[in-house]
């Protein structure tokens, strides 16, 4: 791997890492909006909180937009930027539901994992990327901690855990799209698109399911999502125009340990037991990526 290649991939790295962070905010921020009363939660639609965290990180975009001017918003390509966002919608729409439906973060998040497998597989066969066997142990090493994790065979899983497993394959797709997109486009571009037309999409389904208007420490709490919501596209749009969405899947694992330590400080929650082999695994799996493929000085930055 030459210098250049290797420097792209940290700084993909990073800014995965960066989103990941600020996914687990937002996850915090969703569960406790929407969740029941008996979860802690402010029982908000999830469908409006949707809509509004969106649709405040498209206001804090504006003066981006006013910055680079409408020319950023120039492209050859408006079918893809249309069925990328149609897939981020409604993987919006599903993730959110779980976490509203009292399903803890950490779950959530180990089945939206299950995702490296649909976007290593289109990496392979849609995008043409080169996915070696060390990108497969260190994917599966990842989906088998989630699996542990979330122990789908236990008589406590709850079925609208399912709802994030739909997520997962809605933002595969999307993931591949915007990687895609990233060879031609800009990553202002991406973003700017993204939000613009999640927007209309996530007021139709808003309205669909009975329309909110948030206030009080509802509307404090979807104005920061929403801010923290564009510091998070931008910086998983970044992260895909730097490194291919293969090498990047294994730090995107690293968002479980975020959302343990984010659902713990506000919720008081800790798996226990074996579930910690599980994000052993996660974790081993993203070591073994680095050193394979970036050599001992990366492992050792890990």
């Amino acid at each position: 791997m030459n210098q250049n290649t290797q420097n792209n991939l940290v700084a993909g790295a990073t800014f995965m890492l960066m989103a990941g962070i600020a996914f687990a905010i937002i996850n915090v921020i969703t569960q406790t909006v929407t969740g029941p009363a008996s979860y802690g939660g402010l029982g908000f639609k999830p469908q409006s909180d949707a809509f509004w965290q969106y649709f405040i990180a498209l206001i804090v975009s504006l003066p981006f937009i006013w910055r680079s001017g409408l020319a950023s918003l120039k492209t050859q390509y408006p079918v893809q930027h249309v069925i990328r966002v149609i897939l981020s919608a409604l993987g919006v729409q599903a993730f959110v539901m779980g976490l509203a439906h009292g399903v803890q973060i950490w779950q959530v998040i180990a089945l939206v994992m299950t995702s490296p497998f649909f976007i290593l597989l289109g990496a392979k066969f849609f995008l043409g990327e080169n996915v070696g066997a060390n990108r497969w142990i260190a994917s599966g090493l990842g989906f088998a901690g989630a699996m542990i994790v979330l122990q789908p065979w236990s008589t406590g899983f709850n079925a609208w855990s399912l709802a994030p497993v739909a997520a997962a394959v809605l933002w595969g797709a999307a993931s591949l799209i915007t990687k895609q997109l990233t060879g031609s486009e800009k990553p202002e571009t991406i973003t700017m698109w993204l939000l613009l037309l999640l927007s209309p999409i996530n007021a139709a389904l808003s309205i669909g399911a009975g329309f909110e208007w948030p206030s009080g420490k509802i509307l404090w709490l979807l104005l920061a999502g929403g801010v923290i919501q564009f510091v998070a596209q931008y910086c998983l749009t970044k992260a895909y125009s730097k490194a291919d969405a293969s090498s990047l899947q294994p730090f995107d694992d690293l968002r479980l340990p975020f959302n343990i330590i984010a659902g713990f400080l506000a919720f008081h929650y800790l798996p226990e037991g074996n579930l910690w082999v599980g994000i052993a695994l996660i974790l081993a799996g993203s070591a073994y990526l680095m050193w394979s493929e970036n050599g001992k000085k990366l492992a050792v930055l890990a």
